[in-house]
């Protein structure tokens, strides 16, 4: 048991890949399994000594029957024991080992390795690309391709060393033996193959294409329903039960549509290959019977090109139903290779830095940048925030608040301009390293379906149990996580939070991306509205938290309802993407401009929009 086990260490399953996914997709195939072609190719030898043992058979059988002709009953145990002892030998041993081994390169070393090799480099490959990319896309739809490029990927190799290769060995050997009865019966079968080759050159693009079509209409209903599942709160409150059913349905009968074009094709391409399956048992056992008569060949004869034929014949439909698996997965391999190969519109410069640990000095210098349009986002802004700096940043909505954090994140590339941290331009680093400088706490908070220690630790993973409850204190969530107690009946910081942390309340949400900020303890801390969306009460009990997680922390604090920025050292003011007005709370009230509008006009503290102004 431990010696199949080891097997399974020969593919490293997790190696990553260098280079990008290319898209073509010979090549695409040669990036997913680089590093696994040695195995592979060992796997595919294994499996074409199985496929021998075929013919063996057939050639053991005839020179049973022909010893058993020649001897007679009375003398056949006597004269030919050895021959009979061959033959138990290769049916109880030989042909046993070669099968079991076959089916533990395939199925130990090749099989688990090759899934988790794929999908872990689709998966990286994913990750690392923009936000763009995601926002362009559903996430049900993307994780569908990665998992279906990942498994045809799998099926392609497993059914190619399983089938191809061992049937291969298999026609070789068999034309080999068939040469030494007679080569016109060889060339009977040859002729035949040919023919064979040709109904699968003309069916298997047609299966591909078809293939691919109903792959992507697959994915399309996987990404229809995840949204729809995702969201399943705003379509019971808008009672849209109907209408996205009516949606789903839409998606479904463009995946049955292509599921019918492909059913069609596939009966064809059966049928076609199963009746020319019929021909070869009447081309080789009629030619060798005829053989026979004329004193060409023995009975034994007949009987092994009988065996040869029928196991070639039975052969056909496994082999044809595998090959058009395969090609349905190349198919489905070269739809996810469309969506997955995509180079990385963002991606480090080849000798970007580790940004080392920074004080906090930011600078927007003369950035400028609209989404690849020619209005939104920021123009031609220069702001210097000094290290440890409180700034306030104020705007209508669409005013480019947004996009001025994004920059800093580096989510974005500026169009003109720079956007620098401590004198380095965020280009010139990694976006890793940048990223963990930064602590983020916003106002529709990220939470993975994990433990509230999970949620918390993933400021910082390598955090110990006591560094992750003093965050949680310190967000004043630990009491009521100690509360807490999942469907599983797992409680307080074990408990599940749910998809996007359903299960919390908007302020405890809050507080445990406060904890999570605390655990990072990054130099620089942006809050994008991380408190407009709670009630007074909870807002206050919030505030006290975020007040100390800002101690000695460059902030950018993004929001609408200006009393939780009034405090701020510094106060910048967006209108369509320039910064209009800059100053402290006091100062900004005294100029009487905008600001000072947007404060006196508030209601609730909120700021009101342009439209809102219009309307009255």
């Amino acid at each position: 048991m431990k010696l199949l086990t080891s097997l399974g260490g020969f593919i490293d399953a997790f190696r990553p890949a260098s280079g990008n996914p290319p898209q073509q997709l010979g090549a695409f195939f040669g990036w997913c399994l680089r590093g696994a072609w040695g195995p592979l190719v060992v796997a595919g030898i294994i499996s074409s000594l199985a496929g021998t043992t075929e013919v063996v058979s057939a050639l053991i059988l005839g020179w049973v029957v022909d010893a058993a002709v020649s001897a007679g009953p009375a003398d056949f145990f006597a004269v030919h024991l050895d021959l009979l002892l061959w033959f138990t030998a290769f049916y109880l041993i030989f042909r046993p080992l070669a099968f079991a081994a076959s089916a533990a390169s395939n199925s130990i070393i090749v099989g688990p390795n090759v899934m988790p090799l794929v999908l872990s480099r689709l998966h990286r490959w994913t990750l690392g690309q923009s936000v763009t990319f995601f926002d362009n896309d559903f996430a049900g739809r993307i994780a569908q391709k990665q998992m279906q490029a990942a498994r045809a990927v799998t099926d392609v190799a497993t059914e190619v060393i399983n089938t191809v290769c061992f049937a291969l060995a298999s026609v070789i050997g068999s034309a080999i033996f068939l040469i030494a009865i007679d080569a016109r019966i060889a060339i009977a079968l040859l002729v035949w193959m040919a023919a064979y080759l040709a109904l699968i050159r003309f069916f298997l693009p047609k299966v591909k294409v078809n293939s691919a079509a109903r792959a992507a209409a697959r994915a399309m209903v996987s990404g229809q329903v995840v949204d729809t599942i995702t969201n399943i709160k705003t379509v019971k409150l808008f009672a849209h039960a109907a209408f996205e059913d009516r949606v789903a349905l839409k998606s479904m009968e463009v995946f049955r549509a292509r599921s019918l074009e492909f059913g069609v094709i596939s009966t064809w391409f059966r049928f076609t290959l199963m009746t020319l399956a019929g021909v070869l048992p009447v081309l080789l056992i009629g030619g060798t019977v005829l053989l026979w008569q004329q004193g060409a060949a023995t009975a034994g004869a007949i009987a092994a090109s009988g065996a040869v034929a029928m196991r070639i014949a039975q052969m056909t439909g496994w082999v044809s139903f595998t090959l058009m698996s395969i090609y349905t997965s190349v198919g489905e391999v070269e739809d996810g290779m469309r969506t997955l190969s995509a180079p990385h519109l963002l991606a480090d410069k080849p000798d970007a830095i580790e940004l080392p640990r920074v004080k906090g000095a930011v600078r927007y210098d003369h950035a400028s940048f609209a989404y690849g349009r020619t209005r939104g986002g920021v123009e031609d802004v220069f702001l210097d925030i000094r290290a440890g700096e409180k700034l306030g940043i104020v705007g209508a909505s669409g005013a480019g608040k947004s996009s001025l954090v994004a920059l800093l994140l580096r989510l974005y590339d500026c169009e003109k301009g720079a956007v620098l941290v401590d004198g380095h331009d965020v280009r010139d680093v990694t976006q890793e390293s940048l990223r963990r400088q930064i602590g983020m706490v916003t106002q529709e908070t990220a939470m993975f379906n994990r433990s509230a220690r999970d949620n918390i630790a993933y400021g910082r993973p390598d955090a110990t149990e006591a560094e992750i409850i003093a965050a949680a204190r310190q967000a004043e969530a630990h009491e009521f996580i100690l509360a807490m107690e999942d469907h599983q009946g797992r409680k307080g910081y074990d408990a599940y939070l749910g998809e996007r942390g359903v299960k919390l309340s908007g302020g405890q949400r809050q507080r445990i991306a406060l904890a999570r900020a605390f655990l990072k303890d990054a130099p620089i801390l942006v809050l994008d509205e991380a408190t407009s969306a709670l009630d007074s009460e909870v807002e206050a009990s919030i505030q006290e938290a975020l007040d100390r997680v800002m101690v000695g922390k460059t902030v950018l604090a993004i929001a609408h309802r200006l009393s939780t920025i009034a405090a701020m050292d510094r106060i910048v003011v967006l209108d369509s993407g320039r910064i209009v007005e800059m100053g402290n709370h006091e100062a900004l009230l005294a100029q009487g401009g905008l600001y000072a509008r947007y404060w006196n006009r508030q209601s609730g503290g909120f700021i009101v929009t342009e439209e809102a102004e219009a309307a009255e």
